[in-house]
C-alpha cells in the first residue's frame, strides 16, 4: 500500500536504523502499513552493504501509510520527533553515518508546509540547530526482505528506540485532548435575549434555530464547504462540529460523522411530518440544528448528522485565534 488519497496518506521518515523506527511507527494509532528502504541517494536499487558504506547518499527510511481520519500529519510527525533527535548530525542513538541522518521526505507539496511548521516547533524546543532534512522524495528503493518488519521476525533484536515511548506519546496526546474537551464542557455560552436574537439572526437563521424550520437543500451556505475549520452554534458560538468530520453525503445539507464532543448536542424524538426521526439541538442554546441518521459512512462510525447551514457559523482554521477559538487548533493536530 502506498500513494495518497483523501483518507490514506504516505510520507517517508528517516531517523537512524530503520528497524527500530519502523517498529515504533507501527505502534502509533492510524498507521496502516510500513516498509523500510533507502531514500534519495545517487545509486539505483542499492544494497544494504552499499548504503552502509556511506558513499551512496541514501538515508535508511521508513515508508509510512496512515489514515488521516485517525492521525493527522502533524500528529504523526510529532510522534516521529518524540523518538528522533532533530539536532543530531548523521547519528541517532548508537548508529553513526550519513545513512542514519534524520529526514522527512514528502510526495505532496502541502506536506512540506505542514512538516516545516512541525520542524519549526522543534527548533523552538531545542537550543541546538535542527538538522532534520525536509526534502521531496526523489527515489525510494525497498530494502531487502529480511529488513522488512525486522523486529517482528527477530524479537529482542537490536533497536536504538525504546518502543514503550509509543504508548507514552499516545497517553500524552490523549491527555491534551482530555484537557481540551474538558474546557469545552466547562465553558459557558450565554443565550441572547429574544429581542437580541431577532435583531441579530437573519430570517432563515431565526426560523431554523428557533422555530425548527428546515432550509432548502443544495442552495445553502455550507453544504459544499470543505475548508478547514470549525462550525459553531450561530446563536451562542458554542463549538459543535469540525471540518475533520465533515463528508459529502449527497443530501444537500452539511453532513458530519460526529460532533467535536457528544456533550455539545442534545437529541430528541421528532414525529413531525408523519416521520419518526431524531432531532439534534445544541446544548447551550437549545438551537434546532437538524437531525441524525444511521446511514453515515461505516468507517466513520455509521452516523450522519444532517445540519442546517443556517444553524451554524463557520470559522476558518486561520481565524480561530482571532475569533477566540485558538485552543481548538489542537483538533487538527
Amino acid at each position: 500500500m502506498s500513494g495518497n488519497t483523501d483518507k490514506i496518506h504516505t510520507i517517508y521518515l528517516a531517523g537512524g536504523c530503520f528497524w527500530g523506527l519502523e517498529a515504533y511507527m507501527k505502534k502509533l494509532p492510524g498507521v496502516l502499513d510500513t516498509a523500510v528502504g533507502y531514500a534519495n541517494g545517487a545509486t539505483e536499487n542499492p544494497t544494504y552493504e552499499q548504503v552502509c558504506s556511506g558513499k551512496t547518499g541514501h538515508a535508511e527510511t521508513v515508508r509510512v501509510d496512515y489514515d488521516r481520519t485517525c492521525i493527522s500529519t502533524v500528529r504523526l510527525l510529532e510522534g516521529f520527533f518524540h523518538v528522533v533527535d532533530p539536532t543530531s548530525v548523521d547519528r541517532q542513538g548508537n548508529d553513526r553515518g550519513n545513512q542514519y541522518r534524520s529526514g522527512i521526505y514528502y510526495v505532496e507539496e502541502a506536506d512540506r508546509d505542514i512538516a516545516e511548521k512541525v520542524r519549526e516547533e522543534q527548533a523552538r524546543k531545542n537550543t541546538r540547530p535542527v538538522v532534520t532534512e525536509l526534502l521531496p522524495l526523489t527515489a525510494f528503493w525497498p530494502a531487502e526482505e529480511y529488513h522488512q518488519d525486522y523486529l517482528d521476525k527477530n524479537p529482542g533484536g537490536y533497536c536504538h528506540i525504546n518502543l514503550n515511548r509509543a504508548e507514552e506519546f499516545i497517553r500524552e496526546k490523549e491527555g491534551e485532548k482530555d484537557d481540551l474537551f474538558r474546557r469545552i464542557r466547562e465553558a459557558v455560552y450565554p443565550v441572547p435575549e429574544e429581542k437580541e436574537r431577532r435583531e441579530r439572526l437573519t430570517g432563515i437563521q431565526y426560523e431554523v434555530t428557533q422555530k425548527n424550520a428546515t432550509e432548502r437543500p443544495f442552495t445553502n451556505e455550507y453544504a459544499g464547504n470543505f475548508d478547514k475549520g470549525i462550525y459553531v452554534d450561530v446563536v451562542t458560538g458554542e463549538p459543535l462540529f469540525s471540518s475533520e468530520d465533515k463528508f459529502e453525503s449527497g443530501c444537500g445539507w452539511p453532513s458530519f460523522s460526529r460532533a467535536i464532543i457528544p456533550d455539545v448536542l442534545k437529541e430528541k424524538k421528532d414525529t413531525s411530518h408523519f416521520m419518526v426521526r431524531t432531532e439534534v439541538r445544541s446544548r447551550a442554546g437549545d438551537s434546532h440544528l437538524g437531525h441524525v441518521f444511521e446511514d453515515g459512512p461505516e468507517e466513520r462510525g455509521g452516523l450522519r448528522y444532517c445540519i442546517n447551514s443556517a444553524a451554524v457559523r463557520f470559522i476558518p482554521f486561520d481565524k480561530l485565534e482571532e475569533e477566540g477559538y485558538g485552543y481548538l487548533r489542537q483538533l487538527f493536530a
